[in-house]
């Protein structure tokens, strides 16, 4: 699903709506880019609900783990 965008004077873009439909992105979602190569990827982050993050500490635990776990959305 190739798509095309044009950066802003402010170096701002807008996500194409067939892409935010698609990964079901809303407001608040966050985008990690990395470049590799010559390329550049993006890769969508859910915003995180309090649903999404109950039980996911552990009692005890290694705290720097926990916090990885919350941010890289691992079970």
């Amino acid at each position: 699903m190739p798509s095309k965008t044009k950066l802003s004077e402010g170096y701002s873009t807008v996500l194409p709506a067939e892409i935010r439909k698609a990964l079901e992105l809303a407001p608040g979602d966050i985008l990690l880019w990395e470049i590799e190569g010559n390329s550049i990827r993006i890769q969508p982050r859910k915003k995180a609900t309090l649903d999404s993050i109950t039980g996911i500490a552990s009692c005890g635990g290694d705290a720097l783990h926990d916090k990885k776990k919350a941010q890289t959305g691992e079970s």
